[in-house]
């Protein structure tokens, strides 16, 4: 995650991180992302069903019907584990995770266990009563994805109405004081929406948003050419820098984050330098903290049946199960190839990414697209929409 907010508008500052020590078992939830021990916030899909068929659903999702691979008690364990191991965060995913009966109980044990709990939603479960009872287990956040205007998100989620009912879900979220923002996954079919976003965030009081830029999984395999080219993502960050500036100088500050392409952090802080090099270096110096991608480091995935991935996106690479061996013992093990490479990524990827400066604070992207697209693990990633010039310069990271 780049934190635009907290980078441009300079929402975060270094100190912030260092006066927590960033240990991340300490650190506020908004400065995870620059804690030092890098203890993975875990995605858990706990179930593949959904009550829609989205277009770019990553997990590929199926409908209601049906049962799911892990039950109550074995999440229970997971969760146990985790807990054990220190990981700071569940997040609760799908699938749709409203379809599981249990997600309360799960999410009341995991806060319990002195885990974060949060959930990724399309919203058009959540009632009043729901929304009452997450907020009562502790539950701190949820994530609802919106893809646009009515008609284009309807369009996304193949379901006629599915713009209103999410909309709902955030109000009795809000009226329940649940903590509740946006998930916004960027491509050519909207685009052009996201200053409708802004102004949704704006008028509803929301007061979190998250661009995710489009990973080439699940049926978003299919949308390969859907992703915005380069100029037009850097047009869009460009506008996402400004539009998150109007709020924060109009005394409406929202949390604005990107998500899934790590060039945009160079791209922050290279607008910086034009307009603030003092806080450049600012900028400079908490994007080393953030490392870029993260991978199979500071973020994992459980699938719904088990298997354990880099993240949520990757799920050709499954490294364990944890029906058989705890997350904690699977991602610590050495022996684990490309578990193990991921960990220290800089000196094995090739193309673009072995010469550009920025390696340390990008951390070589995703490399699901890079293998997406070229088959390989280590190549360049695609969407990275910097320059040659841009990546080659020398002198001015110091």
């Amino acid at each position: 995650m780049i934190g635009i907010s907290k980078l441009y508008c300079g929402q975060a500052e270094a100190s912030d991180a260092l006066r927590y020590g960033r240990d991340s078992a300490k650190l506020p939830s908004h400065l995870l992302q620059f804690s030092e021990d890098k203890k993975p916030v875990v995605v858990w899909n706990m179930t593949r069903r959904c009550n829609l068929r989205c277009v770019h659903c990553y997990a590929g999702a199926l409908d209601t019907r049906g049962t799911d691979a892990v039950s109550t008690a074995q999440g229970k364990e997971i969760i146990d584990d985790l807990a054990v191991y220190g990981a700071p965060v569940m997040l609760f995913s799908g699938g749709e995770p409203l379809v599981r009966e249990d997600l309360v109980e799960l999410a009341a044990y995991a806060t319990s266990r002195g885990m974060r709990a949060v959930i990724s939603s399309n919203g058009t479960l959540i009632s009043r009563e729901k929304a009452k009872e997450l907020k009562q287990v502790g539950l701190s956040y949820v994530g609802v994805s919106i893809d646009g205007g009515e008609k284009t998100h309807d369009r996304f989620r193949r379901c006629a109405g599915a713009f209103a009912k999410a909309l709902k879900g955030i109000e009795n979220c809000q009226e329940e004081g649940l903590k509740v923002g946006l998930r916004f996954t960027i491509n050519r079919g909207n685009a052009a929406e996201v200053p409708l976003l802004f102004d949704l965030i704006r008028e509803r009081d929301i007061p979190r948003i998250c661009f995710y830029h489009l990973v080439y999984a699940g049926r978003g395999s299919e949308l390969i050419r859907e992703d915005t080219d380069h100029a037009a993502t850097r047009a869009l960050l460009d506008l996402i820098m400004d539009r998150t500036r109007a709020l924060f100088d109009e005394g409406r500050p929202r949390e604005v984050l990107t998500v899934d392409n790590h060039a945009d952090g160079p791209y922050v802080w290279l607008r910086l330098g034009r307009e603030d090099p003092v806080r450049a270096k600012e900028v400079l110096r908490l994007l080393r903290f953030n490392e870029g991608n993260n991978s199979g480091r500071g973020i994992g995935c459980i699938s719904w049946d088990g298997q354990v991935h880099a993240d949520q996106f990757w799920r050709n690479h499954s490294f364990g199960n944890v029906l058989e061996r705890p997350f904690s013992s699977i991602w610590d093990d050495p022996d684990i190839e490309l578990l193990a490479a991921l960990k220290n990524k800089k000196g094995r990827v090739r193309g673009r990414c072995a010469r550009c400066r920025f390696l340390d604070v990008c951390g070589g992207n995703f490399r699901a697209r890079a293998e997406a697209v070229y088959g390989d693990v280590w190549a360049e990633d695609p969407a990275c929409y910097l320059s040659d010039a841009e990546i080659e310069a020398r002198g001015d990271l110091e």
